[in-house]
């Protein structure tokens, strides 16, 4: 009997963009079973709580057409592989830039666990420019994320955008 295939997808998610969602689901492909790993970097100053990122990458999840279990974690990815049964970690490139730092996170962790391999998903060419940090950014200039985050993930920024400027006496 052979072993589950039990991927891991880890990210902070703050907000779940649609070159997210293009990964998860061909990530998914690959898999038998796809954890996303929502974890915290507060390098990245998230924009939205542990909980809220966790309900908003089930909510988007919801009609992708595989096994995907979405938790949260906040331990080096490597034991949070294990502690999930994982045997692959996906990450996603969208250029040179990401592959450098993911190969270098890939060779750490292969150090760190020999047993779980890292698999390198290219984004769709359409998604390459998507980035997090980039839609929270031109959200809080006001400029339309609308192509790049799924139509409910935009309200959500947009009102937190708002909420952000309304604390700030904007």
């Amino acid at each position: 009997m052979s072993r589950q295939r039990v991927g891991v997808y880890p990210g902070t998610f703050d907000p779940i963009t649609l070159g997210h969602m293009d990964i998860i689901r061909r990530g998914a492909k690959l898999v038998d079973k796809l954890v996303i790993g929502v974890t915290t970097n507060i390098a990245k100053s998230p924009m939205f709580s542990d909980e809220e990122r966790l309900e908003m990458v089930r909510r988007e999840c919801a009609d992708v057409d595989a096994q995907i279990v979405v938790t949260g974690f906040n331990s080096l990815l490597m034991d949070f592989a294990e502690s999930q049964g994982a045997n692959v970690i996906i990450r996603g490139l969208r250029a040179v830039a990401d592959f450098e730092y993911e190969y270098q996170m890939a060779g750490m962790n292969q150090q760190i666990n020999s047993r779980v391999e890292t698999v390198f998903l290219m984004a769709d060419v359409s998604l390459q420019p998507i980035a997090s940090r980039l839609v929270k950014e031109i959200a809080l200039y006001g400029g339309p994320i609308h192509k790049f985050v799924s139509p409910r993930v935009g309200e959500e920024v947009v009102a937190r955008v708002a909420h952000i400027g309304r604390k700030d006496g904007k």
